[in-house]
């Protein structure tokens, strides 16, 4: 199994699609325990929602489940929020809080340092070329992660999540209007509820990569799993009617992005913005 599928395409949008896959080594799998079979935590279909929504996008998807190495972590497996409930690098308990791992069975510093190799940075080398390819092509690129989490999730967050969970990191992974433009378009879909850099802020993909100054800006979407599943457990079935009036919504936020950016790259242009690579 490689590690990253890639779909190229000739616009300016990256699709990062980093926790849809499921594949887990048999030396891996081997160790997982029941609750770890399940793959609870994986964005259920994500790369399903986004596929054909716009002519032109690329698509970079790791095969590997985030059991075996969560590909938007800190490869130093440094907390992207701390104080707060989160899962590591490689993750060794669900999104619940309940270990995944028989005892004692658990990776060691190694063992990650070896996972990190083999996946993580095969992942994030494809994601990387394919930015800068399409930088160069366009003079701007813009990254967008694609991601999807369970609306109810009480060891991670209070309460129940809004639908659409847009994230920049305070602003500062993507020109100001990227963000007012995915902002506007969630807040304004009707049925949906929406928020900006509330509990998830953007993970580790979308802080490496978005460098407005450079012309690549990156935002992170975070769907609650109620708008495009028949239900958040098992198992996990993709329901057509949910997605599609979503994928509706979806479509329109990227035309947006993709019209934005041919304003924003000759802005960059005319500003004199840092050459990336």
């Amino acid at each position: 199994m490689e590690p990253v599928e890639i779909l190229p395409g000739d616009g300016p949008i990256v699709l990062g699609v980093p926790h849809a896959g499921f594949y887990v080594p048999d030396g891996i799998w081997d160790r997982l325990n029941d609750t770890g079979r399940v793959r609870a935590d994986t964005d259920w279909h994500v790369d399903w929602l986004y596929d054909g929504l716009l002519p032109g996008a690329t698509m970079v998807k790791a095969t590997f489940h985030r059991y075996v190495i969560d590909a938007n972590r800190d490869p130093a497996d440094v907390s992207l929020y701390p104080g707060q409930n989160t899962t590591s690098l490689c993750p060794t308990t669900d999104f619940d809080g309940r270990p995944i791992y028989h005892p004692g069975q658990e990776p060691d510093a190694g063992e990650i340092e070896t996972r990190r190799k083999a996946w993580h940075a095969p992942y994030h080398a494809a994601l990387a070329a394919e930015l800068d390819r399409v930088k160069r092509k366009h003079g701007i690129a813009i990254l967008y992660d694609c991601h999807s989490i369970r609306s109810v999730v009480p060891y991670l967050f209070d309460g129940t999540l809004p639908d659409f969970n847009t994230g920049t990191n305070g602003g500062v992974t993507c020109a100001p209007e990227i963000e007012q433009a995915v902002v506007d378009l969630t807040r304004r879909a009707e049925g949906y509820t929406a928020v900006l850099n509330g509990r998830f802020k953007g993970g580790w993909t979308t802080r490496h990569y978005g460098r407005p100054e450079t012309g690549i800006h990156a935002i992170q979407m975070e769907l609650a799993q109620k708008t495009h599943l028949a239900t958040e457990a098992p198992p996990y079935t993709y329901d057509e009617a949910k997605a599609e009036r979503l994928r509706g919504h979806l479509k329109t936020i990227l035309r947006a992005l993709e019209t934005l950016a041919s304003s924003l790259s000759i802005k960059t242009k005319t500003t004199g913005g840092l050459d990336h690579g």
